[in-house]
């Protein structure tokens, strides 16, 4: 057994105490014996969701020796509320324990800096790994493996039931539903993402006509009652009448027949896109990764990739897909297509007269569009940090992480303003946001219905129809900044390391030239006097400039390793990958060096 650094695991603490235990309160004493998996995530964060995904595998193989632990670290205000907090358990279907931890108490305590973020500790209360990012769950799994069996050799290992207790099902017609799409007819398709299904509903918005979907995560095609999607969220009317569905965790676009009641698979095979992979060709041979929402525009059906932070479309006529604007860099960059950087768009609208993309970009708390031709623009929103709930000139309006966008005749833009609860309105002509409605539920979508629009209130599991009001409400300014802690950091050079140590039993795989890649960015750019770019090496020295005494350090790294076994002609290959945004202020007391652990332990802390 190779020697591993140890470090003894700080307690768990979080205000907002624990969910998913049938109400009991834990300490890592209580969980001594059993290995341990902090999972550090925040419900907004789609790459946090990939790696719920990953784990559940995992989870259920190692039940009797594994706790997997999601410790939520709240980015958004909205995100600190607990009830938020109980909602998205439910959501997303954790089912381990939860701590609800709305100060980052245990954030801090682990000097965790990035969602999503994996702590394994062992059997007798050690910190043993640490893992940044998605594309771990086979490295935690070996190490999962070697622990289990060093620890029933010295007898420190427990098996049994672990502290997860079910909450009780809660009956409803819909269960966090995602989108919604007006049919020829008046009534309703709603995506009902927590059950996995599609759901036809009256006029009315609460009559139920059928279901489409089997309620089980998986991705087959056919009937009403054989099709299986993933948490599905946009629909789009196509050319030919079928309606597009943006299948999220199956990371595919399916379409729905609504004559014949048949769905089929457009793109996607199923599998989450990953650097190296193809950015276009035929949809159903190339992997897409979270779509999120999909509109019909430019005479091509353009998809929110909100996993990889672009947007791509799908061609019907010939039947490819293509990666559209973004360079999978999170952030908000405006400019042509192709340089422009996104993070997470989740909603999408064309405009009544068809000029413009209306783009919801949720992690930026962003108002963006793409013109006829190709270029993107911001309308309203400052960057990753920023957010609240601000009226008035657009550059000075915040949202806060909204999901959904809704085209309105006059040419002005609906918001679903999700984190603050409300729906609100930009005007281009004017460059005026307004608040049109407060006292929504996590609203992710509206829809234009006889100058109404019925929104979906996501978390109050139902469709609501407003009227539309002649004055806008008036609501009290609130503005607000991320909460994490900014690192102190010594002015001159500053070194960035990116700490990566590769699984057990494999090595950087070089076959095809450097198997690591490393991308340094600041805001503002005036930050870095030198350093920013691209690169192959996991540090740098980065040069900061004089005058400039705060700021982000936007850094993104990935690494790929293959099985060492010199008799495997195939050998398994894994992407490791995660973006950083490090808020930093400049001080003569700070440090000289800026760990980031992709994977491994920081051997120099």
């Amino acid at each position: 057994m190779a020697t591993r650094a140890r470090v003894r695991a700080p307690e768990l603490v979080g205000k907002g105490g624990w969910l998913n235990t049938g109400d009991q309160q834990y300490t890592l004493a209580d969980l001594r014996g059993r290995i341990v998996i902090l999972d550090f995530w925040t419900f907004c964060c789609v790459n946090c969701l990939h790696v719920l995904d990953e784990l559940r595998e995992l989870e259920e193989k190692h039940r009797d020796t594994v706790v997997i632990i999601g410790v939520h670290s709240p980015k958004f205000v909205h995100e600190a509320e607990h009830q938020a907090v109980v909602d998205a358990v439910e959501r997303y279907e954790v089912h381990h324990p939860v701590l609800d931890d709305p100060e980052l108490a245990t954030w801090k305590q682990y000097a965790v800096r990035a969602w999503p973020t994996l702590v394994v500790i062992d059997p007798e209360g050690y910190v043993v790994a640490q893992h940044a990012g998605e594309g771990h769950a086979h490295a935690i799994e070996k190490l999962v493996e070697e622990l289990e069996a060093e620890h029933a050799a010295k007898g420190t290992l427990r098996r049994g039931d672990g502290p997860y207790v079910a909450p009780e099902p809660v009956a409803t017609h819909l269960r966090f539903p995602g989108k919604a799409l007006l049919l020829p007819d008046g009534g309703f398709l709603v995506s009902d993402t927590t059950r996995h299904r599609l759901v036809e509903i009256e006029r009315d918005g609460e009559t139920v006509r059928r279901h489409f979907g089997t309620g089980d995560r998986r991705l087959a095609d056919g009937g009403p009652d054989e099709v299986r999607f993933s948490e599905p969220q946009g629909l789009a009317v196509l050319p030919d009448g079928r309606i597009a569905v943006a299948d999220t965790v199956n990371h595919a676009i399916r379409a729905l027949d609504l004559t014949t009641g048949v769905t089929t698979t457009l793109a996607g095979t199923g599998r989450q896109w990953w650097q190296g992979s193809p950015t276009s060709g035929p949809a159903r041979e190339v992997d897409l990764s979270s779509p999120w929402d999909v509109a019909w525009f430019a005479d091509r059906l353009w998809i929110a990739m909100a996993g990889v932070h672009q947007l791509w479309s799908y061609d019907p006529g010939s039947g490819t897909v293509q990666v559209s604007a973004g360079t999978t860099n999170e952030g908000l960059v405006d400019g042509p297509a192709d340089e422009a950087w996104f993070a997470q768009p989740s909603g999408l609208a064309a405009s009544a007269d068809g000029d413009r993309l209306w783009v919801a970009d949720s992690e930026t708390s962003a108002l963006r569009y793409v013109d006829r031709d190709g270029t993107v623009h911001t309308a309203v929103g400052t960057g990753l940090f920023d957010f609240g709930h601000r009226d008035g000139a657009a550059d000075q309006a915040l949202f806060q992480h909204p999901l959904g966008v809704t085209a309105l005749p006059d040419g002005s833009v609906a918001v679903s303003d999700t984190y603050n609860h409300a729906l609100r309105r930009y005007d281009p002509a004017t460059r005026e946001v307004t608040t049109l409605a407060t006292d929504l539920r996590e609203p992710s979508d509206a829809v234009l219905v006889d100058g109404d629009l019925v929104v979906v209130e996501s978390a109050r599991h139902r469709l609501t129809r407003l009227r539309l009001p002649e004055e806008a409400v008036r609501v009290a300014d609130q503005a607000h900044h991320t909460q994490r802690a900014a690192t102190e950091i010594a002015p001159g050079t500053l070194r960035l390391d990116v700490v990566f140590q590769a699984p057990a039993g494999q090595k950087l795989d070089t076959r095809y030239g450097p198997s690591t890649r490393l991308l340094v960015s600041s805001t503002p750019p005036e930050l870095l006097a030198e350093g920013a770019g691209p690169g192959t090496d996991l540090f740098r020295d980065l040069v900061l400039a004089d005058g400039v005494t705060e700021g982000v350090l936007h850094v993104s790294a990935m690494a790929a390793s293959c099985d060492d076994d010199p008799e495997n002609e195939y050998p398994a290959c894994h992407v490791h990958q995660q973006d950083w945004g490090v808020p930093v202020r400049v001080s003569a007391q700070g440090t000289a060096r800026l760990p980031l652990v992709l994977a491994g332990m920081d051997e120099q802390a």
